[in-house]
């Protein structure tokens, strides 16, 4: 009789043979940091924060070759206008993040049975505030990116694949429907309308 494990035996002993050569490499470029930012189905702080980083990396870090852009580049216009949506669109993901991330610490109401904890809910709503206000700071900067992407001379020139950046400046510009700091300004208004009932509890309250 042959022994039973015969073949799984073999096939483990030969896999490393057998197996494509997968070389490590360096994470150097923005499109390589980018494609390390990824989302979840249920979306942690460590999540946003992870993605926060990633992000910023991308920001900092220099174009690949347009060989290996995220896009269908073959000329020097579609290039230069590429690299202006490219940091347009990492800047709305930067807030994005910041924004999902304050909504874990924000609170929505202070109710009255919450005082007991009125001190960690002020904390909160401090922790929150630092979140909103730091994906604020992302908005002009996309804003202006969205304008170089969106000059006439670009008017008429086509990247491939990434449409849905080309998309995103034009809400921010033309429709007006993308506009975070009017979005975060509101949730900072009504942050501070909830700060200030917390404030006013006192031990009577409760």
């Amino acid at each position: 009789m042959r022994p039973r494990f015969l073949l799984p035996a073999l096939i483990l002993a030969f896999a490393p043979a057998l197996a494509p050569r997968l070389d490590a490499y360096y994470v150097t470029y923005k499109e390589q940091f980018y494609r390390l930012y990824h989302l979840h189905y249920i979306q942690y702080p460590d999540d946003s924060i992870e993605n926060i980083y990633w992000l910023e990396k991308a920001l900092a870090a220099d174009f690949c070759n347009p060989l290996w852009a995220l896009a269908k580049i073959e000329n020097e216009i579609q290039w230069e206008k590429y690299r202006y949506l490219f940091m347009m669109h990492i800047n709305l993901k930067l807030i994005e993040q910041h924004l999902l991330l304050g909504n874990k610490w924000n609170k929505r109401n202070a109710y009255f049975y919450n005082a007991p904890w009125r001190e960690q809910n002020l904390e909160s709503l401090e922790t929150a505030e630092t979140c909103y206000r730091a994906a604020l700071s992302y908005w002009n900067d996309a804003v202006a990116w969205a304008e170089k992407a969106r000059e006439n001379r670009f008017r008429f020139v086509n990247v491939e694949n990434v449409q849905y950046w080309e998309d995103e400046a034009y809400r921010i510009l033309d429709e007006k429907t993308l506009d975070y700091e009017k979005v975060i300004t509101r949730e900072l208004n009504r942050l501070q309308e909830v700060r200030e009932r917390f404030e006013a509890m006192d031990e009577n309250t409760y």
